[in-house]
């Protein structure tokens, strides 16, 4: 997809009052932790050649800055991708129920490592 495409879907998103839809970490970390995938990424759907990135490899968190992901749409839909694309998960939640969003927040760390010290050990991938 092209900018001026993406420009002109959000565009008509926003005049139709779509509301914002925002990746959901918690239930990332959660679907990573029961299911162990080698390599997790996220992005939005239909647009991943801009928006996709890895977030998670062999159950390290990849640094923010070491990656880029771009998770919030009122047009697209943002996505959790399991082992290369193998599987691909709508994860989402409204923008405003609650303001945890930002890269893998406390509580989504939380949820995959049951403690946050694990997250202090981030390692290169």
């Amino acid at each position: 997809m092209n900018t001026i495409e993406a420009f002109a879907r959000g565009e008509a998103a926003r005049v139709a009052g779509n509301k914002m839809k925002a990746f959901d970490w918690d239930k990332a970390a959660e679907i990573i932790k029961e299911r162990q995938p080698e390599e997790a990424g996220a992005g939005l759907a239909t647009d991943y050649e801009w928006t996709h990135g890895s977030i998670y490899k062999n159950g390290v968190i990849i640094p923010e800055d070491e990656t880029y992901v771009y998770l919030s749409s009122v047009w697209a839909t943002p996505m959790l991708t399991l082992n290369h694309f193998e599987e691909e998960l709508p994860c989402w939640k409204w923008e405003n129920e609650d303001k945890s969003f930002g890269y893998w927040p406390e509580s989504a760390r939380k949820i995959l490592y049951d403690t946050l010290d694990k997250t202090i050990t981030e390692e290169k991938v």
